[in-house]
């Protein structure tokens, strides 16, 4: 069985613009109050009529970094998935890294420069 895509994110300079946009455009709702005031779109509350969809979340990025839209895949390890990448002719992004105390997180590149994520 394949490893599921269990998270978006879209990641930009003003996170307090990109809420809205795409709040009104999906209808998605958006909850920002956390510490990280990092955009959450719940996916119990975004899902068709099958149930189908998942969760994510919008954010901003670090002063000086470019945005970038990608998802998630759930692994069983980052270090692992990232290494494996690297072998098949990604490269490493970043990570792994800790992230709330509850999820390790890494990013790599694919062979064509597309950022992805894997999230334990």
């Amino acid at each position: 069985m394949g490893q599921p895509v269990v998270h978006f994110e879209v990641m930009g300079k003003d996170a307090a613009k990109l809420w809205p946009f795409y709040s009104d455009l999906f209808d998605w709702k958006i909850n920002s109050e956390n510490p990280m005031n990092y955009g959450m779109v719940d996916r119990t509350e975004n899902m068709n009529a099958d149930g189908v969809g998942i969760g994510g979340g919008i954010g901003a990025v670090p002063e000086g970094f470019d945005g970038h839209s990608t998802f998630y895949v759930e692994v069983p390890d980052v270090e692992a998935a990232l290494a494996k990448a690297e072998t098949l002719g990604g490269t490493r992004v970043m990570g792994p890294e800790n992230v709330m105390d509850q999820l390790t997180i890494g990013m790599f590149s694919d062979p064509e420069g597309h950022l992805i994520g894997v999230v334990k």
